[in-house]
């Protein structure tokens, strides 16, 4: 514990065995750990932190459900110590369900825009089951000698972003393309000033991407 009686961020220098994943001992008899067994090798430690489950390569699984999302912000701060704390990859999942599909753009803006991480929505914690699964299995292959899989890693955070951006109000799939490709990154986009914003999608939806991240806090 902290000397703030806070949950340490992660926990610390684990490292997992490809193929396997450790999961936060809260998770234990849950339906995400009772679809991962057989498929995965999982353990549970009770010391992984703000962490939920640790996959290989050092990325960790930060899982934010629909109770979560409707109890109210203290998911996000989690999310922010997280990011602010920790260099390990995250990758949040978040339960996107009719009660909470009304959270579910601030959050989006959140986790991709403002902290860089990757957002993966799901229905329920069995098809959360089955991305980790996924996931394990890719980090299993040798990613330093296959340059496609390291692509493949790449290509989810920015599929990520671009969905993210579309959902701007007047961003589609063009402006996004032109606004990412404009900008380079999401960084400076968020930073880009309206006269910036103009050259590439005209005034109205300038000022309309400019309030939408100025708003954001």
């Amino acid at each position: 514990m902290t000397a703030k009686g806070q949950p340490p961020v992660t926990g610390g220098s684990i490292v997992v065995p490809y193929g396997h994943a450790i999961g936060n001992e809260k998770w234990r008899g849950s339906e995400i750990s009772q679809r991962l067994q057989g498929k995965i090798k999982l353990i549970f430690e009770d010391s992984l932190g703000l962490v939920d489950f640790h996959l290989p390569n050092k990325t960790c699984i930060l899982y934010i459900s629909e109770a979560d999302l409707v109890a109210g912000d203290e998911f996000k701060r989690r999310l922010v110590r997280f990011r602010n704390a920790s260099s390990l990859g995250g990758i949040v999942i978040v339960e996107r369900t009719s009660i909470s599909e009304q959270y579910f753009l601030a959050v989006q803006k959140l986790v991709v825009l403002e902290l860089g991480m990757v957002l993966l929505p799901v229905a329920n914690q069995g098809e959360a089951a089955q991305l980790i699964t996924q996931l394990v299995r890719e980090q299993s292959k040798d990613r330093s000698s296959n340059p496609f899989l390291r692509k493949q890693c790449s290509q989810l955070a920015e599929a990520s972003v671009f969905r993210t951006v579309q959902q701007i109000p007047g961003v589609g799939k063009t402006k996004a393309l032109l606004l990412l490709q404009q900008f380079g990154s999401i960084h400076r986009l968020c930073n880009a000033s309206v006269k910036e914003l103009e050259t590439v999608v005209g005034q109205t939806v300038a000022q309309q991407i400019y309030t939408f991240f100025t708003n954001s806090s």
